[in-house]
């Protein structure tokens, strides 16, 4: 206790350069743990996103016929067909839902409130496919599909513009495109979605009752399918699910063998842990950068210590001639090393939470702070301080009494 102790008095004794010594420190520790918590808050983000989607998931997708790698005509289009999705889930054991979907804009209106959203018209293994979850209220049947039922499912976004209170929309009739359509379900909250859309702004009703009634699709495109969202049973059987679902797609629309396929099917797990996987590598690049602020800040602890013992040369060559052996000397500018290196850690911690509170409150950008982080950072630092003082502090326990007290 007395060597802390007379560190601590040698340290204060030159406040101002003590506190200069530690910038570096604060600073490099502060960027090292507001990097990772941008980084961790970035990871978290695409867990939830992938959650949101629902796990295993593959999205089907048509586009134009392609013909030596070059797009046709834009009326010869593929498109997906409701019996498209009686064939997958027939026919591929794998795919456990298979969810079909029409997307569109429309302005929902309830009382003197009114709202414009995307409408989305499904059949019920979308809302399993796509992880939708019921808050309030239940579920669209599958006679309600079958018969174009004037009902639907009402994402937070909207219930919340309409009603104030998500809760009291169940229940309620809305009138969408001059359509009265009850809402017999509140989606839970999902947020935002690969692209940043709010994915609980959306009013999702059975597919028949969109395309006849809503979107006022009519004909042979009453029938026809923007996009499949296809669930599979396990993780390893994606890529022959993929395969599989192309394979038949094709048959089913006579697509020539040897022409690219029209149908695009996507694996968006895939893509949101390539997205993850490239935040952890870019976290990890900016935290090594913040790191080189670190090593910059003890070798400036390293200087300041070297400048310490050639000022204090005639008191370390007293406490020597009282009586003080090297290893007292040498543990007592260590500890004055580390002593700087913590303070300068302590503080760059606080400056980090604070750091961290103002970009995700006030600049909205998501944050995880971690404690083993924190934790790691404070023992680094004091090991650079052990690292950096050592060379100093061996100096000063190295010194001759005699020569040190003729110093001037």
């Amino acid at each position: 206790m007395t060597l802390i102790h007379t560190a601590l008095l040698s340290l204060r004794r030159n406040l101002m350069r003590s506190i200069l010594t530690t910038l570096g420190i604060i600073i490099g520790i502060s960027a090292v743990i507001v990097m990772f918590a941008l980084g961790e808050g970035a990871q978290r983000q695409v867990e939830d996103q992938i959650k949101s989607l629902g796990t295993n998931v593959l999205m089907v997708r048509a586009g134009p016929n392609k013909s030596g790698g070059a797009k046709q005509a834009v009326g010869n289009v593929n498109k997906l067909e409701m019996s498209d999705v009686v064939a997958i889930k027939n026919d591929i054991t794998e795919v456990v839902y298979a969810g079909a979907s029409n997307s569109g804009q429309a302005q929902v209106v309830w009382g003197n409130q009114n709202w414009s959203t995307s409408i989305l018209g499904t059949n019920t293994d979308y809302i399993q496919a796509s992880n939708w979850i019921i808050s309030e209220g239940e579920m669209f049947s599958e006679n309600d599909v079958r018969s174009g039922a004037k009902v639907a499912l009402m994402g937070h976004t909207v219930a919340a513009a309409l009603f104030g209170d998500p809760q009291f929309a169940v229940g309620e009739i809305v009138r969408v495109n001059k359509v009265p359509i009850t809402i017999v379900g509140l989606l839970q909250s999902k947020g935002q979605d690969l692209r940043g859309f709010d994915q609980d702004d959306t009013l999702i009703m059975p597919i028949t009752t969109s395309n006849r009634r809503v979107l006022g699709r009519s004909g042979s495109n009453v029938n026809k399918v923007n996009r499949l969202t296809l669930a599979v049973d396990e993780p390893q059987n994606m890529d022959y699910v993929s395969e599989e679902v192309e394979r038949l797609l094709n048959q089913r629309h006579r697509v020539p063998i040897g022409q690219t396929s029209p149908f695009d099917v996507m694996n968006l797990s895939a893509m949101l842990s390539t997205r993850a996987e490239a935040n952890r590598v870019f976290s990890m690049l900016l935290a090594g950068v913040a790191g080189v602020s670190l090593l910059v800040g003890g070798i400036g602890v390293m200087n300041i210590m070297l400048v310490s013992v050639t000022e204090r040369t005639r008191e370390i060559g007293l406490r020597m001639a009282v009586g003080a052996k090297p290893k007292h000397i040498l543990i007592q500018f260590l500890i004055e090393s580390i002593t700087l290196c913590i303070i300068g850690a302590l503080m760059g911690v606080l400056l980090s939470l604070l750091a961290v509170v103002i970009m995700q409150y006030w600049v909205g950008w998501e944050m995880a702070l971690s404690v083993t982080i924190i934790t790691i950072s404070v023992m680094g630092t004091a090991l650079i301080g052990i690292g950096f003082g050592f060379y100093p502090a061996y100096k000063a326990a190295s010194l001759d009494p005699i020569e040190a007290l003729r110093y001037e």
